[in-house]
């Protein structure tokens, strides 16, 4: 209470007790003033010191103490057991194999063969061998014309390192058959017997040299060399030589290179589609140089480079020099949670026979070759991760490209001779033709690693096409999807599951080119294909496995008139072994 508080209470005090007293003694009153406020004190206290002075009457002193101790020897007949180190109990290191094979059969009179091996040829080099074979006798449901397909190949390989380099020499053949059995739904019971007569299965052979060489401490980084040829049954043939050197230099902690390709194609066909007596030859040259810098640190990455392409064609007598970009940037903003990338590239892409038919194998040996000029490519994106275990990229791209090759199918020729036909002329096989066209493209991703050997993802992309002269973006989806599944679920057994999902695409059937009838445009309807696949380890060395694919047992057109094979099922089993 402070002192103005305590001088309104006593004031109230006194005026409580004049009034009683006036109120029992009527006869007079008295009124008194305080004229000074309650000031309160701390009275003195005695403080008692931290070291008090003692005062003892007795003082007495110390006297000086000697002891000794008599030491009398125990006899004992006790003996400690030896220590011993506590040794951990190690896990025997699992057993490595260097070769395996692999036998399985399944429907459609199906059978898969491969075999692994290596050699060692001293300390620091080794030869390996690589062989597959995947056939099949066919059957598709409605399918009226041979459809079994024949698939080899056979790869050799010598692997070898000093203390300045590493380097691999390989060589590689092939031998596949395949059948164009996808007649037109309109072709009558007499083009189906020519057809037979004429013969519908295209062999393609080819074999190939290539290498490749890692170098240390040297501004020559390395590279890599392929020599390929590659043929077919009706005399077509075709060489490429490929060599790609690649210069890295440090200038002031930052890499600076030059990467150098050199790409030449030559080839010819026997005979093209429209006009049987006359063949097709190419020749085709790409020489490009890609000088770049590389900016780099815990945060960031950014690549400023620019490629420079010289092409020719000799058939044509025509060159030209092209300039693209290469840039490209990736910075982390949170971690390992979140990234942006972004570029724009760019390219003289070198199309070929044999890239078309790994693509789609149904080609005629009619094709024209020329290479894409891919003028530019910019995307933007983010990565990272939500949590610990699921990580995701989403991305949208812009890709403008001249003379980009589409799959067309190729028009029923019913006025040739019959002595004159090909297997491909009955509108069973595809060509390839050419537009400009640009293509957008959003693109997302995810994973998941749901527990300790199991994985989940799921990606999907939408496509959108422009193009300058034809109608459609023919045999282009608009939207593809995939989710997958891998799983191990102990030391014994493992699977995977895997959904596929193509939207629809559209393509062009063609009559006779001397009838008048129009082309009439086919939408090949989406389709999903589903597979699965489940192994049992019975020891460290034999694996059972069965596979399972296109479950919902839709034969589907991937192209026109070529459905494909209903439920597979194959089954069969991997030995691992050390020589």
């Amino acid at each position: 209470m402070n002192s103005n508080s305590l001088k309104y209470f006593f004031t109230a005090a006194i005026f409580c007790v004049s009034a009683t007293a006036f109120s029992q003694d009527p006869i007079g009153t008295e009124v008194i003033n305080v004229v000074r406020p309650y000031t309160p004190t701390v009275a003195d206290a005695f403080k008692i010191k931290e070291t008090p002075v003692s005062v003892d009457s007795l003082n007495m002193e110390k006297k000086n103490v000697q002891y000794s101790i008599f030491s009398v020897p125990v006899a004992s007949t006790f003996v400690p057991d030896k220590g011993k180190a506590t040794t951990l109990e190690r896990k025997r290191p699992d057993q490595l194999y260097n070769n395996y094979v692999t036998l399985g059969f399944g429907n459609y009179t199906t059978a898969l063969g491969e075999l692994f091996a290596t050699f060692e040829v001293d300390r620091d080099s080794e030869v390996s061998l690589f062989f597959k074979h995947n056939s099949s006798q066919g059957g598709i449901k409605d399918v009226v014309l041979d459809d079994y397909f024949f698939d080899t190949s056979l790869d050799l390989n010598y692997s070898g390192k000093t203390r300045d380099m590493a380097y691999n020499l390989g060589f590689g053949a092939m031998h596949e058959i395949y059948n164009w059995y996808g007649l037109p739904e309109f072709a009558t019971e007499d083009e189906i017997q020519r057809a037979n007569n004429a013969g519908v299965n295209h062999s393609f052979y080819g074999v190939a040299l290539k290498g490749n060489l890692k170098m240390q401490d040297s501004p020559f980084s390395g590279g890599e060399a392929l020599l390929r040829y590659f043929g077919d049954s009706y005399s077509s043939s075709e060489i490429n030589f490929i060599v790609t050197p690649e210069f890295v230099f440090d200038l002031g902690n930052q890499d600076v290179g030059v990467n150098v390709e050199i790409d030449y194609l030559s080839g010819k066909f026997d005979k093209s589609y429209l006009l049987p007596e006359e063949g097709i030859k190419y020749s085709l040259l790409n020489a490009g140089v890609h000088p770049y810098i590389r900016f780099q640190n815990e945060g960031f990455v950014i690549n400023l480079g620019a490629q420079a392409v010289f092409g020719m064609d000799n058939e044509n007598s025509e060159s030209n020099v092209f300039i693209y970009p290469k840039v490209d940037a990736s910075f982390r903003v949170v971690d390992e949670f979140l990234s942006f990338y972004a570029g724009v590239d760019g390219g003289l892409d070198q199309n070929s026979y044999f890239n078309f038919t790994r693509e789609n194998p149904y080609v005629s040996p009619t094709l024209i070759i020329a290479p894409t000029d891919r003028q530019y490519e910019a995307f933007a994106g983010i990565q990272g991760k939500f949590t610990s275990t699921v990580s995701y990229n989403l991305k949208g791209s812009f890709k403008n490209e001249i003379s980009k090759p589409l799959f067309i199918s190729n028009p029923l020729m019913s006025t040739v001779p019959e002595d004159e036909l090909q297997g491909y002329e009955f509108g069973n096989s595809l060509a390839v033709v050419y537009d400009d066209i640009t293509t957008f493209e959003i693109f997302g991703e995810l994973q998941a690693e749901v527990s300790n050997g199991i994985n989940l993802g799921v990606n999907a992309g939408f496509f959108s096409y422009s193009l300058d002269f034809l109608p459609e973006a023919y045999n282009l989806p608009d939207f593809k999807a995939t989710v997958f599944a891998n799983a191990v679920f102990n030391e014994q057994f493992f699977g995977g599951f895997s959904l596929f999902y193509v939207g629809e695409r559209k393509d062009l059937e063609s009559f006779d080119p001397f009838f008048p009838v129009e082309p009439i445009s086919r939408t090949l309807n989406a389709y999903v294909d589903a597979n699965i696949h489940l192994g049992y380890n019975v020891n460290p060395q034999l694996t059972f496995f069965v596979k399972g694919s296109n479950l919902l047992s839709d034969t589907y057109e991937k192209w026109l008139n070529t459905p494909v094979q209903g439920i597979q099922v194959l089954g069969g089993a991997t030995y691992k072994f050390n020589w």
